[in-house]
This record gives structure tokens, sequence and C-alpha cells, in this order.
């Protein structure tokens, strides 16, 4: 698959907001890049999705689509490969099945998870943690956008791979 040459400009002037804005992580930036922008764009969505089945191992049994943003990303990827989708909650329901991940089972299998943004990690990490408890084998994490500093790994510490389809670095050489 070619790369989408548009791609990081055209994201960068739907989604790039500035302000003073509180990440997940509490840091406080004073841009944002509000995903749902693109994600509920399904141009911008579908093209984001296509450059991203590249970034996902062959090896793949079920994309894990992390709630909220990561969610519409893995149904297209799915869509686009044939692979299972899984869609996996903060925390697990109190009610009915009390699943934290929606789908099939995933003891044992391979799961590439899926997420919008990634900065520092902490969703990821928090479900990585709690897929591999269940049985999973978690070892990939493709996202939209890498907002960790350049050149760093923030889920390094759970032995997560991070493929990103765009960089900040990549967004901010956009806007230039």
């Amino acid at each position: 698959m070619t790369a989408d040459p548009t791609l990081a400009a055209d994201i960068d002037a739907v989604c790039r907001l500035s302000g003073t804005f509180t990440l997940r992580s509490g840091q406080v930036s004073s841009e944002y890049f509000d995903k749902y922008l693109f994600e509920a764009d399904p141009r911008l969505l579908a093209r984001v999705a296509a450059q991203m089945v590249g970034l996902v191992p062959a090896d793949t049994e079920l994309l894990g689509g992390l709630e909220l943003g990561g969610v519409p990303i893995a149904t297209m990827v799915s869509s686009l490969t044939g692979t299972p989708a899984l869609f996996v909650r903060k925390e697990a329901k109190q009610y009915g099945t009390c699943k934290l991940a929606e789908g099939q089972d995933v003891a044992g299998r391979r799961v590439t998870l899926v997420e919008d943004v990634i900065t520092t990690g902490g969703a990821v990490r928090d479900a990585t943690r709690a897929l591999r408890e269940a049985g999973a084998v978690v070892e990939v994490v493709v996202c939209a956008i890498d907002r960790s500093p350049e050149g760093e790994n923030p889920l390094a510490d759970v032995g997560l791979e991070v493929r990103p389809v765009l960089t900040k670095a990549q967004l901010d050489a956009a806007r230039a």
C-alpha cells in the first residue's frame, strides 16, 4: 500500500485545536487533536483505516478497538481486512455478561489493539494488562496518531510495539 501523501495535512487542518486542554494523562497542552473530527468524517476515517491495514501484523486474530475512539477505526479496519473486531471497554460492565471485551473470546488469541491517539499510553496500557489477564496475546497497538515524544515508546514498559499511521512530528511538519 502506498502512503497517503496529504493525510497528515488534511487531518491536521480538521483536527488541530488551539487553547488550553487537559489530556487524559493530566498533562496540560496548548493544542489538542480532536480525533472525533476525523472519526466522524467517513472519508477521513476511511483514509486512516486504509493506512492502518498495512500496520496490522499478519498473524492478528482479533482487532481490539479501545473505547471510545478506537472502536470506529477497528470497525473500519475489520471491514477492510476481514479480521474480526473486538470492542474493549475501559472497565468491565457491571451487568449482563459483565465483559471487558465485547466480541469473540480472547483466550489464547493474538489481539492487535487499535487506538485513535496515544500520548502516554495509559488507556492502552490498562487494556493490554486486562486482555493479557484474560489470556490474550497482545504485542502490538496500531494507532491513528502517536503524540508521544519522538523516538520514545510510551508502552515499552508493557512490551507493546506502537505502530502509528501518523506521528505528532508528521502533523507538525504538515502544518509548516
